[in-house]
């Protein structure tokens, strides 16, 4: 076999990484992580789901913000996933193994606008738990990078929060 096949061969796998941090702490991170990057592609597929349902009069900034956040939530999929790697853990290979591992559930029926958002906020406050919890875990066990990137996504979640609840204040 020529060098080149066997360079197509090659699968992702866990990564030997020599960082500073113990393996078994970058375990216990890449494991928070990959839940919160489960709940977080849920939560991509349910802002989009949303966005395309929406109706009513709050549809206008419904439609946005749902379209903003589906868009965001997307690429903090990518920097999660690449975190995990960078820790030496394989990122989730299925769709089962991402909709299996999230907390997240997307009913079959439709919502209205209202209940979209009380919805949506219950999912970014659970994403703010894990987060807030995953965080100070990696920062306990050294792992600075981690801990910025959640405290990035932190802020994130909780601004959409904000906003939504806002759209449905008295």
């Amino acid at each position: 076999m020529t060098r080149a096949s066997n360079v197509l061969k090659v699968k992702p796998h866990r990564e030997d990484v020599h960082t500073g941090i113990p393996a078994a702490d970058r375990k216990t991170i890449a494991e928070a992580i990959s839940g919160i990057l489960a709940d977080t592609y849920v939560l991509v597929i349910k802002s989009h789901v949303y966005h395309w349902n929406v109706v009513g009069p709050l549809f206008q900034p419904l439609h946005e913000m749902t379209e903003d956040h589906y868009q965001n939530l997307f690429e903090a999929c990518d920097d999660l996933a690449e975190r995990i790697r960078a820790l030496g853990h394989t990122a989730p290979l299925t769709d089962r193994q991402v909709l299996g591992d999230s907390a997240i559930r997307i009913d079959k029926t439709a919502p209205t606008a209202g209940e979209m958002i009380k919805d949506l906020i219950a999912d970014h406050e659970g994403l703010c738990r894990k987060m807030r919890e995953a965080a100070e875990t990696a920062e306990q066990k050294g792992d600075f990078v981690s801990h910025d990137l959640l405290t990035g996504r932190l802020t994130y979640h909780e601004k959409a929060v904000w906003m939504l609840r806002a759209i449905i204040a008295d």
